[in-house]
């Protein structure tokens, strides 16, 4: 692949879905969250079992290798996560791992990081990628990959587009038009999350696409998008580039930083702009979004239940148990599930979360909550 390929990896997220392995200072990408049990093996777990122990920022800088090496990598993180996000990934150069200052949503720090690899490399493709999810099939991720950054270098905007699987509603769609060439097809428009009827028609039609936020772009054309559709983040990168050129980039990304317009790449840029391309993705996608997600992707029993060695089950169904402690002193803990179905329960230092897997997504209400009563030290 040519040398001119970079990837910008977006790794700020909170993750307070995944409360308790989840914290401030170890958000979801920090973790292993993919795979887990110990009995019976399915697709996902084959694919995962050589990097059993890897986070999912990790996971997501290898798969990247044979088209774009570390050192071609540049991550993009909060302030406050710079060394967990260093040790993470130590092939990553140190001098590439972003620091936002403050947290302004994507189209800032995509903006920051394009023209931050565009002062290093003005011919620049770029690969911008979330930091959390899990993939099954590799090689076909990176066929994908190769097809929507050749899209990027005929000059298109591109995406990639998750055939569905499930009328979902949780996630934003992409309506294609026609053909653009191998493996590309034009964008019609992005579609916010629709109601479950809505959804069943956009499986049913096979004319729409998830929208996993995987974008591909020259340099040049992101920014010549953004002047022309987000003029006050344009303005902002100007006054970075020059401060950069000055030898004052830090300074003044703790003043410019924090006064951007706080947008997602997708408002901002994405439904606005012309020429846009969007790859097919299926190879196994999965957003990695909360422990039903977790459980989806675990190894499990002939009961669907995933759990840990020398776990009881009677009677109990489709359950994930996680025992995330760090101080067990060589304590093996028993875990014994009796006549329950359907339940996540993880336990870590301090806390111990029992819920539904049908409610995996109120996972939040507790953090909200811990928030609320001023309990700082368990979020």
């Amino acid at each position: 692949m040519a040398s001119n390929i970079y990837a910008v990896i977006m790794a700020g997220g909170a993750g307070t879905r995944f409360w308790p392995a989840s914290r401030n200072h170890r958000p979801k990408q920090l973790l292993h969250l993919a795979g887990g049990g110990s009995s019976a093996s399915n697709a996902s777990s084959a694919a995962n079992a050589a990097h059993a122990n890897e986070s999912l920022l990790a996971a997501t800088v290898r798969r990247l290798a044979p088209l774009i090496t570390p050192d071609r990598v540049y991550i993009a993180t909060g302030a406050h996560l710079i060394e967990a996000t260093a040790a993470a990934v130590p092939d990553v150069p140190r001098a590439q791992i972003l620091a936002e200052p403050v947290p302004r949503n994507t189209a800032p720090c995509i903006g920051w990081a394009a023209a931050t690899i565009a002062r290093r490399d003005p011919e620049a493709l770029i690969a911008v990628l979330p930091s959390d999810h899990f993939i099954v099939d590799e090689p076909a991720f990176r066929a994908t990959l190769a097809c929507a950054l050749d899209g990027a270098r005929r000059g298109h905007i591109s995406t990639i587009g998750i055939v569905p699987t499930r009328p979902e509603t949780g996630y934003g769609y992409i309506e294609i038009g026609g053909d653009l060439g191998p493996g590309l097809s034009s964008v019609v428009r992005f579609v916010e999350k629709p109601n479950r009827a809505r959804a069943e028609e956009y499986v049913n039609g096979k004319k729409h696409l998830w929208n996993a936020g995987m974008f591909f772009f020259r340099a040049s054309a992101m920014r010549k998008a953004i002047e022309a559709h987000l003029p006050a983040l344009a303005e902002g990168l100007d006054r970075l580039d020059l401060a950069a050129k000055e030898g004052r980039e830090v300074a003044a990304l703790a003043e410019v930083f924090p006064n951007l317009p706080s947008i997602s790449i997708d408002h901002g840029v994405m439904e606005k702009a012309s020429d846009l391309a969007v790859t097919h993705g299926d190879f196994g996608w999965n957003d990695v979004g909360s422990w039903e997600s977790a459980w989806e992707l675990a190894t499990k029993d002939a009961e669907g239940n995933a759990l840990p060695e020398g776990a009881i089950a009677v009677d109990a169904h489709r359950n994930l148990v996680r025992d995330l402690r760090t101080d067990a002193r060589g304590e093996k803990k028993v875990y014994a599930l009796v006549g329950v179905n359907d339940l996540v329960l993880v336990e870590t230092d301090d806390a111990f979360l029992v819920i539904p897997r049908e409610r995996a997504q109120d996972v939040r209400t507790v953090v909200e909550t811990l928030r609320s009563r001023g309990d700082k030290g368990r979020i």
